[in-house]
């Protein structure tokens, strides 16, 4: 909407807008402003003669954005913005209301700085909010998972001192790939050297990160949460394969990717190979799939999908 401002207004209006949305090209600035595409170049021009390093990246992604050296303007947030970082923050992490716990600690912060109506919203719904917690979540070391997120990035071979869920402990040289999070859960997708396979390791598992000199290139096909699944599907006590009578694509709807890996057998016909420790739940999420199968590997597992039947039957009778 166009306004009366002055230009060096408009030069400040066309900052937040940069700022907010890095990329924006001319066109658009000008759009936002209420002004031609050629006054909103002025208003650029404006801002650098007044020292704002303001860049230009041409190309069809192209636009301008804050350049280094610009001293970051203060948070704003929004009422919906400030709520909704609050919520995701209750959601994720159940200790956000101790002032003692880092996050707790941080969600404080942000909400004292926010504006007076704003932050009495987002106190309100911290304070009166009750989240359930997540049983299966285990949340890692701050300061470990950073280490291994910054070996990600560097691409610098570690050294890893583990703790199994047994109790046993090793040491181990890995390449660290990506850090992913999965159901409450933070693994390290990695390269083992001890074994020469790839690995995931519970973060909250690693009780010491050593960062050695070596580097290494990551796979060019990486793809962390589609990996981390299909590695938790594989090596557990029972070996498991299924043939269904159904193309991937309608199955890979319905059935999780850690359950096991899907292969076509023909058009019309897909195997599931997969592993698992209990047979009980396997069969359970089996009968997720809309069409006809036959399990073809492990006893245990024909077993357990034989009395689930037998249930589902009897509670289908009159």
């Amino acid at each position: 909407m166009k306004t009366d401002a002055s230009p060096t207004a408009r030069a400040l209006l066309a900052l937040d807008l940069v700022q907010d949305s890095p990329g924006i090209t001319a066109d658009r600035l000008g759009d936002k402003l209420g002004v031609s595409e050629r006054a909103a170049r002025r208003y650029v021009g404006i801002l650098r003669e007044a020292g704002i390093p303001i860049e230009s990246v041409r190309g069809p992604y192209g636009g301008y954005r804050v350049g280094r050296g610009l001293r970051p303007a203060p948070l704003r947030f929004s009422a919906a913005e400030a709520l909704g970082l609050v919520m995701a923050v209750l959601d994720g992490h159940h200790d956000a209301n101790n002032p003692a716990d880092p996050v707790g600690s941080a969600l404080g912060k942000i909400v004292r700085a926010l504006p007076e109506p704003v932050a009495a919203q987002a106190e309100a719904v911290r304070r009166t909010t009750a989240p359930a917690p997540d049983r299966a979540a285990a949340r890692p070391d701050p300061g470990t998972t950073t280490a291994l997120v910054q070996a990600c990035s560097d691409h610098r071979r570690l050294r890893l001192g583990y703790r199994s869920e047994a109790g046993s402990e090793w040491v181990v040289e890995v390449d660290p790939w990506a850090v992913v999070v999965r159901h409450g859960r933070w693994y390290l997708l990695c390269r083992s050297h001890t074994t020469d396979a790839r690995r995931a390791y519970r973060i909250d598992r690693v009780r010491e990160v050593q960062v050695l000199e070596e580097t290494f290139g990551p796979p060019a096909d990486l793809h962390p949460v589609a990996m981390l699944e299909e590695h938790l599907a594989l090596g557990w006590e029972y070996d498991v394969e299924v043939v269904i009578d159904a193309p991937v694509d309608t199955v890979a709807r319905c059935i999780a990717r850690a359950i096991g890996r899907l292969e076509p057998l023909d058009g019309q016909t897909s195997r599931l190979v997969g592993s698992t420790s209990n047979p009980v739940w396997y069969a359970e999420q089996l009968v997720m799939i809309p069409a006809s199968y036959r399990i073809v590997r492990c006893p245990e597992l024909q077993e357990a999908a034989r009395v689930l039947g037998q249930r589902l039957s009897a509670a289908g009778e009159r």
